[in-house]
């Protein structure tokens, strides 16, 4: 793993515990391994991905974006416009801008699926 909580944790503005963000952390290590597996990725950029993949998987578990938050009541309202899989939090987004190799794009993208009827005619 080449990130740490501490840069996790700087960019999503949170104050978790370490011990809280490093399986994040392993998870976005883990991934990247296996989807990195054919290209190669600069050290320093792989650990800039990693950073952002880990406040990815945070955003979607444990610490949701908000967009509006009231106090009488406790209301929250959490936004539903980024999309699917690493387009669902501005982290992914941001992740999948940075992979120059495009991996992640291609990874996050949806599988298209065609579903083909047969119907016989009776004459």
């Amino acid at each position: 793993m080449k990130s740490t909580p501490a840069q996790v944790k700087d960019i999503m503005g949170i104050d978790l515990d370490d011990a809280k963000v490093a399986p994040y952390i392993k998870t976005a290590n883990i991934f990247l391994t296996k989807a990195f597996q054919n290209v190669t990725v600069a050290d320093d950029l792989w650990e800039e991905i990693e950073t952002w993949l880990a406040a990815h998987y945070i955003a979607l578990v444990r610490e949701r974006i908000s967009v509006k938050e009231e106090a009488g009541s406790a209301k929250i309202e959490y936004p539903n416009v980024f999309g699917a899989n690493l387009s669902a939090t501005p982290y992914g987004q941001t992740a999948m801008m940075m992979d120059t190799t495009g991996t992640l794009q291609e990874l996050s993208q949806e599988r298209k699926r065609a579903k083909l009827n047969v119907v016989k005619t009776i004459h």
